[in-house]
């Protein structure tokens, strides 16, 4: 399998997935990779309604989809990796996946999150995964959509004060 790109995005599929970056990356296959979302059919419901027409979709729990990666389960296909936190990534990481690059995207605001763009949130808990991610080798921008400067998220991530 060919992982072609990996993006943190609260929003999963949307827009700027859907029609930028999907067209952008030439991809064929995404995954979303999400414990909850894959265990509620409502929610794959949407996803499915948002998915490009000729790229296939898989919403998968996380153990599932570190070991069809693993296995080769999708090698001849480009597949486009979308999560809605880093620590999903980390644990992907952790169970063997290997990954070159992500991008970070979207992540909302809640009342716990401090703010670092105006679309990218955290907590103390993301910044941990984000840390770790960085010392693992693996190369963390920020890049909204494909037509975007690529920015080093980890310079971003120095504005983090804990809310108190």
């Amino acid at each position: 399998m060919t992982i072609t790109a990996v993006r943190i995005d609260g929003r999963l599929i949307h827009g700027q997935v859907a029609n930028l970056w999907t067209t952008k990356l030439g991809v064929t296959r995404i995954m979303v990779i999400d414990d909850q979302v894959a265990a509620s059919d409502i929610e794959k419901a949407g996803l499915k309604l948002a998915r490009p027409a000729g790229v296939d979709l898989s919403v998968l729990p996380e153990k599932v989809a570190a070991d069809h990666i693993n296995r080769g389960g999708y090698d001849s296909q480009k597949v486009f990796i979308v999560v809605k936190r880093p620590q999903i990534l980390l644990d992907l990481v952790n169970d063997g996946v290997k990954l070159e690059a992500i991008n970070v995207g979207n992540m909302s605001q809640t009342d716990e999150t401090t703010q670092l763009t105006n679309s990218i949130n955290v907590v103390q808990e993301d910044v941990d995964a984000f840390n770790a991610l960085h010392e693992k080798g693996i190369k963390l921008t920020q890049q909204m959509v494909p037509g975007d400067q690529a920015n080093d998220f980890m310079e971003i991530l120095k504005k983090f004060k804990p809310k108190n």
